[in-house]
């Protein structure tokens, strides 16, 4: 069985999807290993980083996005028409070994889940509604994945910003979490915000289960060069020294790259975009930096 790891943070705007995507893209094509990539974010980008508008939109129009898999554990259809192997789009970008389970940009109802769970704890004499809702959002995307999880290397889940039900999820699923984030203040607030987050998740559901997942590391993204020479810079990174450590965090940082956004335009990443680019290259060295982490752990 491979390893599902998330990719999250509090706050919005710090890369987090074209972190999911190239790192993906990297351990499929440079790495030979088969990757699935998930998107949990109702803004779809992931999803159109991988694939066009128009593709998605047909797919959307027959049902086959991650949309379904979700109505079908709140609300089971009586026969099942797709499975989530009809519904992943293999080799996006025309890359073997790169699949996209795409979003949609309607993911789910929370009322629904919420009148769903209510009459789950009344059939199940169950008084503690919270402990309903913790098993729900600790097998959701457990379920989902099931039937594919051991036919991949990496499941990486594209996660939201700030902390819904789905991020709950993949939290609760994943082995472990990269956090993306930009050098500067608010963004380190959102990797504290993340952190605490976790513990939290931890601890709610530790009478039940024991979910077992740990940071890969702190990725920095977006970083200009001037900045990094600046006391600015500095500043906030040794703030981030002092609360995680040198260890977690990833040496290799994500430059500012034009390239990186005329790939989203493309509907691939740079990776294959622009494989010479600064941006691309980054992103392959971080990729091996990230697997030897791995090996740490392992």
């Amino acid at each position: 069985m491979g390893y599902v790891i998330a990719t999250a943070n509090m706050k919005g705007g710090v890369g987090k999807t074209t972190l999911s995507v190239n790192i993906a893209t990297c351990l499929a094509k440079e790495h030979g290993k088969r990757v699935l990539v998930l998107d949990l974010d109702s803004q779809i980008s992931a999803t159109l980083s991988l694939m066009s508008p128009m593709e998605f939109a047909k797919r959307r129009k027959h049902r086959k996005t991650f949309r379904y898999l979700i109505d079908q554990i709140i609300n089971p259809e009586p026969e099942q028409k797709h499975t989530i192997q009809d519904i992943i789009q293999s080799q996006v970008c025309n890359l073997p070994g790169l699949d996209l389970l795409p979003g949609d940009i309607d993911l789910y109802d929370e009322f629904v889940v919420s009148e769903m769970l209510h009459y789950q704890a009344i059939n199940l004499g169950v008084t503690d509604f919270e402990t309903i809702w913790n098993r729900f959002e600790r097998v959701l995307l457990s379920k989902v994945l099931e039937p594919v999880r051991q036919a991949y290397d990496f499941i990486i889940l594209d996660c939201a910003p700030g902390y819904n039900l789905l991020t709950r999820s993949a939290l609760a699923t994943s082995n472990f979490y990269i956090l993306p984030a930009k050098p500067e203040p608010l963004s380190v607030v959102g990797i504290q915000l993340l952190e605490r987050r976790v513990a939290q998740l931890k601890e709610s559901h530790e009478h039940e289960a024991k979910i077992d997942i740990q940071m890969l590391g702190i990725v920095f993204t977006m970083s200009n060069a001037n900045l990094l020479t600046g006391r600015y810079y500095k500043q906030v990174m040794q703030r981030v020294h002092q609360d995680f450590g040198a260890e977690k965090i990833c040496q290799t940082q994500i430059p500012v790259d034009v390239n990186v956004a005329k790939a989203v335009d493309s509907f691939m990443p740079v990776i294959l975009n622009a494989p010479q680019s600064s941006g691309s290259k980054s992103f392959s060295q971080l990729t091996q930096e990230l697997l030897q982490k791995l090996r740490m752990y392992t």
